[in-house]
């Protein structure tokens, strides 16, 4: 059997495999040092988007109230009654275990290039060589085009047509993430006092990133992390943990979970939307923790606007805060930025504003 840790004469770092937690030490790549745990739960309400979706003005605006509370202070709510099909939710967890538990030479097939969001990619280690996550991930784009079945046409052209079917389950979880995407976009304008339909249009022609996390178990689970503290640099990310749990957030000066919540997706808002907004609502340090015994699964759909449209705030929240927050720019920008030249942390977007300015972007 392969070695689960071994170089790769292509690659700059180590290559990940889903067996790593049997063999003997702990490789000092993975360790985060000074890990400090998280000390108490997130309490929040939860947003129950029933009425919203019934066409209840009151209900709507009790969302909305939630909403603009939790983004005031850290970005992060969770949602019921959200309309997406639980077998849709059911079948994309249990495909992960498709691919997930191919051999390492056929997970390569689907391989990551550098500078690229999608494909497979065993603890980032194509991208870092120190504090390296406990996970493997698989990313794929999705854009909102009935002719066009993107999800399917990557499955089939990297892994085959085995996987002709994963590929279907997955495009039918980004349609109804999509979905759900624009019902939480309209409830954010109506949260900021904009235009209800103003930020559901700009993301209509934009495409998307769902990602695919598969946290093995560890046998040293408090020397490391699943995924390091960061902030996405994405618009909105609807995530779906399975009920192992091990998602934190860092508020109030300090660690808090987020424990699984059976029927609830959780929503945090990205560096792009804290631009959308003017600042007003702010993206939020967050990480993973991994599980001695248990293996972990969680689906991040990662909202964006298309590439090269310029984010900006509507002129009514500039007015209200008085002063641009940031400068125009790009999705491509930005990300372009996280994937080469910046790791994500609570500094990215005013990290990015000062290397656009100084570049001239």
């Amino acid at each position: 059997m392969d070695s689960p840790l071994k170089l790769q004469e292509q690659s700059k770092g180590f290559l990940f495999d889903s067996v790593l937690h049997k063999q003997a030490g702990f490789p000092k790549e993975f360790l985060w040092p000074d890990l400090v745990r998280a000390q108490q739960e997130l309490s929040e309400p939860l947003v129950d988007l029933e009425g919203f979706f019934e066409g209840d003005e009151e209900a709507t605006k009790q969302a909305a109230n939630i909403i603009k509370d939790a983004c005031l202070r850290h970005g992060f709510f969770q949602v019921i009654n959200h309309g997406v099909d639980p077998n849709v939710i059911r079948d994309a967890e249990d495909y992960m275990d498709h691919f997930f538990r191919l051999p390492v030479s056929e997970k390569l097939k689907a391989r990551r290039m550098p500078g690229s969001l999608c494909g497979y990619s065993g603890a980032h280690a194509d991208r870092y060589a120190s504090k390296l996550p406990w996970k493997e991930t698989l990313s794929f784009r999705y854009h909102e085009n009935s002719s066009d079945l993107v999800v399917l046409d990557f499955f089939k052209s990297t892994l085959g047509n085995d996987f002709e079917q994963t590929g279907m389950v997955y495009q039918k979880y980004c349609e109804a993430m999509m979905d759900l995407s624009f019902a939480i976009l309209e409830l954010l304008a109506i949260s900021l006092g904009v235009d209800r339909k103003l930020y559901r249009k700009f993301f209509e022609d934009g495409f998307s990133i769902l990602r695919c996390n598969f946290y093995p178990p560890c046998q040293e689970p408090g020397s490391t992390l699943g995924t390091g503290p960061h902030c996405d640099s994405n618009s909105i990310t609807i995530l779906h943990q399975d009920q192992v749990g091990g998602l934190e957030i860092f508020t109030n000066n300090v660690w808090q979970t987020i424990p699984p919540r059976q029927g609830a997706l959780i929503i945090n808002i990205g560096d792009t939307f804290t631009a959308l907004s003017n600042g007003k609502y702010k993206s939020c340090l967050h990480r993973a923790m991994v599980n001695k015994h248990e293996q972990r699964k969680s689906l991040a759909f990662f909202l964006s606007p298309r590439e090269d449209k310029v984010v900006r705030p509507p002129q009514e929240l500039v007015c209200s805060e008085g002063k641009r927050m940031y400068p125009d720019f790009t999705w491509l920008n930005l990300s372009r930025f996280v994937q080469n030249h910046y790791r994500a942390d609570d500094n990215t977007l005013q990290n990015f504003t000062n290397w656009s300015q100084s570049v001239n972007l």
